[in-house]
């Protein structure tokens, strides 16, 4: 049997949840899915600008499984710029 997740500390609700790119209708696009988890790790590395420890400790991750979720997140929007998807973060 699998260990169950720990909640993370979500300290950021976005009021806009799809980035599309211009031009193409909505229906004739493809779509990657952001978690909550990943756009907080985005936003605390990147905007925040907080040392991946400390990102963690706000988060009440390791060090280890912030970098994991990190990693996800840049991965699905460097596909979503590159290939010309939509982005939806999933609430």
């Amino acid at each position: 049997m699998p260990r169950p997740r720990l909640r993370k500390r979500i300290g950021f609700n976005p009021d806009v949840v799809y980035f599309k790119p211009q031009g193409i209708p909505m229906p004739n696009l493809k779509m990657v899915e952001l978690t909550r988890e990943e756009v907080e790790t985005l936003r605390l590395k990147n905007i925040e600008n907080l040392e991946q420890k400390e990102a963690a400790k706000k988060m009440g991750t390791s060090q280890s499984t912030f970098q994991r979720i990190l990693s996800s997140g840049y991965k699905k929007l460097s596909d979503a710029i590159i290939n010309g998807k939509a982005i939806k973060i999933i609430k």
